[in-house]
């Protein structure tokens, strides 16, 4: 049964038809290849030279904690486990110890604040969850350490950060 005219210009384009001689030399298609090589051969290099060169970070960026201090110099912290209740990742350890007379509305401080950056995935929520705002996110990009130990900051490192 003959197909009709209708149906076979339907059917060229299905696999087993012939392709026009043009098509078959493939130059369109190169063509379209050389194009796109082309727009990209003469873009300014995105790499940096990191030793000499500084990437550009965001002020956004969630980089590595600190623990802030107050007008007095004392730290912010009261040891009110919010921090470690927020953090999806249980990587805060808090011991808490009375605070000393001399600081002024404060019943304790933490003896013991330590975070475990191997576990942090620095989703902010510890900072979120702060009432007195004593611990933040910097724009530091986190360090990289030959072992474990190093990758668990203590009060001293957190508070010099």
């Amino acid at each position: 049964m003959p197909v009709p005219a209708r149906d076979a210009q339907i059917n060229k384009n299905l696999p087993g038809s012939r392709l026009a001689w043009f098509t078959r030399l493939y130059i369109p298609t190169i063509l379209k290849g050389m194009m796109v090589t082309g727009k990209h051969l003469f873009r300014r290099p995105v790499t940096i030279q990191y030793p000499e060169q500084k990437a550009k970070i965001s002020e956004r960026f969630r980089g590595e904690h600190r623990l802030t201090k107050d007008a007095d110099g004392n730290m912010k912290c009261v040891a009110c486990y919010m921090c470690a209740t927020a953090c999806p990742a249980h990587c805060i350890t808090i011991e808490a110890q009375a605070a000393p007379p001399e600081w002024e509305g404060r019943d304790k401080i933490p003896k013991v604040f330590e975070i475990d950056m191997l576990k942090c995935i620095y989703c902010g929520y510890c900072v979120e969850a702060c009432p007195k705002e004593a611990i933040e996110m910097t724009n530091k990009i986190p360090q990289v350490y030959d072992n474990r130990q190093a990758f668990i900051y203590g009060l001293n490192k957190l508070l010099n950060n």
